[in-house]
């Protein structure tokens, strides 16, 4: 059974999007170590020659994942040395010794952070603060090394600076930034990493979808994303690898994505790799605005999603609702007409 919803969130992102605040505590001001973290005024840069820069794109409409701006930034660190300084330098491969553990056991997470070009032609990004904070909450969960998450805003905004040219002139585009920390240390053991590696790569990237329509979803009960007690609600690659098969299998049911379910109940997750809302006349009769709440873990707690959520609520237009909607709910709602039925529909599947 495949469903159809309308993904509007990159509309909500470009209305909340703010400027970056670089305010170290005191505390962090104070502790300037490495063991603690890296810092920016330790920064090393090496620019790129003007004569290896890439060719920009002769239009910043309708692209894709897989572009990356001229410049990158790494850093290294030691469990007992600490983190080595900071390098923006221009991009380039990595050389890994083949048992690193993130190739073996996954020990690797990143985040996905953008920055739009306004029309003063200032370059803002989206809530950077949350992505940070999201970010060493999964380091933890990781065994990874924390850091400053307002050290690596720093270093970010001066890869921006850098390569600002590669934010889109667009406002159908977006410079995606894509921090990633990953464990190095080239033992097979199953254990904590030793040594780690994080650096951060640019791009400039258009919208998942184009456009307002609506997207098919496949809703598929024998597969699910995450489980209490896992680390659904990290941003982790071992929890992507394990949907692309569900993807695939969703484009050839002519679905552009999966529509994730939990439990004997049928609740609804997440739909794809977005969190989802629903807004509908709830039972009572009420209207209301749902989606699934952050308590158990089973979904990643999005920064637009948090944006959405305060904006419903300064609205006070209608009843706002963290929890599950099951499938049970979104049927009975589709048969009583309390749902608009050009978001929700069935779509045939081979199996019909």
């Amino acid at each position: 059974m495949a469903f159809t919803t309308m993904n509007n969130f990159n509309y909500f992102a470009k209305i909340v999007v703010t400027s970056v605040r670089f305010a170290a505590t005191a505390t962090q001001q104070s502790s300037y170590s490495p063991l603690f973290s890296f810092y920016h005024k330790d920064l090393k840069i090496v620019q790129i020659d003007q004569s290896q820069m890439k060719p920009k794109p002769t239009s910043w409409d309708n692209l894709k994942f897989g572009l990356y701006s001229d410049h990158m930034m790494e850093v290294d660190w030691h469990m007992h040395n600490g983190w080595a300084p900071p390098l923006i330098s221009p991009l380039h491969n990595f050389n890994l010794h083949p048992g690193a553990k993130v190739f073996h056991y996954a020990i690797e997470l990143f985040e996905g952070i953008k920055a739009y070009r306004g029309v003063d032609n200032k370059i803002r990004m989206f809530r950077p603060d949350k992505n940070m904070e999201r970010m060493r909450k999964t380091a933890i969960r990781a065994s990874l090394p924390d850091f400053d998450g307002d050290e690596l805003m720093k270093i970010i905004s001066n890869m921006i600076i850098l390569d600002n040219e590669w934010v889109p002139y667009s406002n159908a585009s977006s410079l995606y930034i894509r921090p990633t920390l990953i464990g190095t240390d080239p033992t097979l053991g199953i254990d904590f990493s030793q040594q780690a590696k994080l650096f951060v790569l640019t791009g400039p990237v258009g919208n998942h979808y184009l456009g307002f329509r609506p997207i098919a979803l496949l809703a598929d009960p024998g597969f699910v994303r995450a489980f209490p007690g896992g680390v659904g609600g990290y941003k982790m690659g071992s929890n992507y690898a394990p949907t692309i098969m569900v993807g695939k299998l969703a484009k050839d049911m002519s679905c552009q994505q999966a529509l994730w379910l939990y439990d004997s109940d049928e609740k609804i997750t997440e739909a794809g790799t977005m969190n989802i809302f629903v807004y509908w006349i709830n039972e009572q009769g009420e209207e209301e605005f749902v989606t699934p709440p952050l308590t158990d873990g089973l979904i990643l707690p999005g920064i637009t999603r948090d944006s959405i959520l305060e904006i419903a609520n300064e609205w006070k237009k209608f009843k706002v609702t963290e929890r599950y909607p099951t499938m049970a709910e979104i049927k009975r709602s589709l048969k009583e007409k309390r749902v608009d039925r050009h978001l929700f529909r069935r779509v045939p599947t081979p199996n019909d």
